[in-house]
């Protein structure tokens, strides 16, 4: 049997994605630990809450009008301290030149 991976004394949240607004209130939340906020965004993010003719937008039951995929996904790095473009610009991949001369 595969072990749990929540921590100790973890609950989902009591309050539910339809309380908020946006994602960003959810991450300004400060009644919320992290990773009460993190499930509470990914049950949102969630393709149960997908609009059917539109899978990019979310539409979970309570919620006024449906938030784009893409805002949640930002609310969630908005919880990682990493930086959103790190230092180094985006990883190239180089030619080999062994395939080069192979040819």
């Amino acid at each position: 049997m595969r072990p749990t991976t929540a921590p100790i004394g973890f609950h989902l949240p009591i309050c539910t994605h339809h309380e908020y607004e946006s994602p960003r209130e959810v991450v300004r939340d400060s009644r919320l630990s992290l990773a009460e906020k993190r499930a509470l965004l990914a049950s949102w993010a969630s393709d149960a809450n997908a609009v059917a003719s539109s899978p990019a937008l979310r539409a979970p039951k309570g919620l006024k009008s449906p938030v784009p995929v893409s805002d949640i996904l930002e609310a969630l790095r908005a919880l990682d301290s990493d930086p959103r473009h790190p230092p180094g610009g985006r990883p190239a991949r180089l030619r080999s030149l062994e395939r080069c001369l192979a040819a």
